[in-house]
């Protein structure tokens, strides 16, 4: 309530001609305000609101608000077409402008992140949250050991599920070949690692696969959410979400072959150049903009 009262007063006192919400909270916000004749609303989803099934009462609750908001948008920016398809399943085709516009990384981020002399074979940098899939790389790690290979992981990163994914490796007797470094800058967190997982249960345009890709890095991903608009949705890179086995064959095919692995880094910088530069992103918001002051 708070930061909505906030909120309204920096509106009143900047008289912005564009207002825009990105996520479920702030594209609520943003979308609560009167129609202003000299005004749009802008909302890009993140995930949040729509990652709840319609079966349970969170997901019904935020589906209804969403609905009771659709109306009051002027631009529906989505940052993947998978949210695109997963707004209009769950709450509904929207009769304002819509526009897909790719999240995008800067010039700097393309330049390659060397491999630190204590790197480990594999490498986590995310959230420690449920949806972010890292206690599903830490089966995927014992499975391979109990199969002989012996690889070693860097957890990068922090949040709800720290003690329980500590506790995980420990129960698992993984403790001598998973190290956890804290939360870390995301290029810092690459160098750690001579391959970089991502084993998200669910996820939209997560920015680390993009930021990964444009600085080259190995990596292989579950293929969820709008993952597979990055690799490009054939890539054999790509692995079964929510499948840990699936993620060791992946893991153990990726290092079995370093040369091919690298040739598919290198493929996906050059896609990435081509399609989620910072440029790229910020003439379709400037695009999507103008279509919006023009429906308006």
């Amino acid at each position: 309530l708070l930061v909505w009262l906030r909120m309204r007063r920096l509106i009143a006192t900047l008289k912005p001609d564009v207002t825009h919400g990105h996520g479920a909270k702030a594209g609520a916000f943003v979308r609560m305000r009167r129609r202003s004749d000299d005004t749009i609303r802008i909302y890009t989803p993140h995930g949040g609101s729509l990652h709840y099934p319609l079966n349970t009462f969170k997901g019904e609750f935020y589906a209804r608000l969403e609905r009771t908001l659709m109306d009051a948008t002027d631009l529906f920016l989505f940052e993947s077409a998978f949210a695109r398809d997963t707004y209009q399943r769950i709450v509904g085709r929207p009769r304002g402008v819509v526009h897909c516009v790719f999240n995008g990384v800067t010039p700097e981020e393309f330049e390659p992140v060397g491999i630190a002399d204590d790197a480990t074979d594999l490498a986590y940098v995310g959230e420690f949250r449920h949806i972010k899939g890292a206690d599903l790389l830490v089966d995927a790690v014992a499975r391979l050991h109990e199969g002989g290979k012996k690889v070693t992981l860097t957890l990068g990163g922090d949040g709800e599920e720290t003690a329980a994914l500590k506790a995980q490796v420990d129960r698992l007797g993984l403790s001598s070949a998973i190290r956890f470094i804290g939360h870390v800058k995301a290029r810092y967190g690459f160098s750690k690692g001579r391959l970089l997982v991502v084993p998200s249960r669910g996820d939209s345009m997560p920015y680390v696969v993009i930021e990964a890709g444009a600085a080259g890095i190995p990596m292989i991903a579950a293929r969820v959410g709008g993952i597979p608009e990055i690799f490009g949705h054939d890539s054999p890179a790509l692995f079964a979400a929510s499948n840990a086995e699936a993620m060791a064959e992946a893991i153990a095919a990726a290092l079995d072959d370093p040369q091919a692995t690298a040739q598919r880094a290198s493929a996906l910088r050059e896609r990435i150049s081509a399609h989620f530069s910072q440029q790229a992103m910020v003439d379709g918001v400037l695009a999507g903009y103008r279509d919006a002051f023009a429906n308006h």
